[in-house]
């Protein structure tokens, strides 16, 4: 499985694994990704429904390459994942080297890893 490109961020926290004689690639760590947590609506805001739009709720999977400090002290994870549209569509938006607050991210088990 195509866990994302062979080219992601290097941050400073990227793992790397192999070597250089038989190629290194990025140590990926499957995560959950709490989407209402990281896009939040402005509590003034007017509500209305799109039925073809992204899907913004709940907990989603996705795969985390590495990691980047802010100036305050906060973690951002460089994360891949897929959003999903509100109509239940099979398509889902892929979405690659996206910085997600460490908050909104948690280890996963998967059944059958890389």
């Amino acid at each position: 499985m195509n866990h994302g490109r062979s080219d992601v961020v290097n941050s400073p926290y990227t793992r790397w694994d192999g070597d250089e004689l038989h190629g290194k690639h990025p140590v990926v760590t499957p995560v959950w990704i709490r989407l209402d947590a990281i896009y939040v609506r402005a509590p003034d805001s007017a509500s209305r429904t799109i039925p073809h739009g992204l899907d913004m709720t709940g907990e989603i999977p996705g795969y985390l390459y590495g990691w980047w400090p802010t100036v305050k002290g906060n973690w951002l994870g460089v994360v891949n994942f897929a959003i999903p549209y509100a109509d239940d569509r099979s398509h889902k938006l892929q979405v690659t080297e996206q910085l997600v607050p460490d908050y909104a991210l948690r280890k996963r088990e998967e059944r059958n890893p890389m």
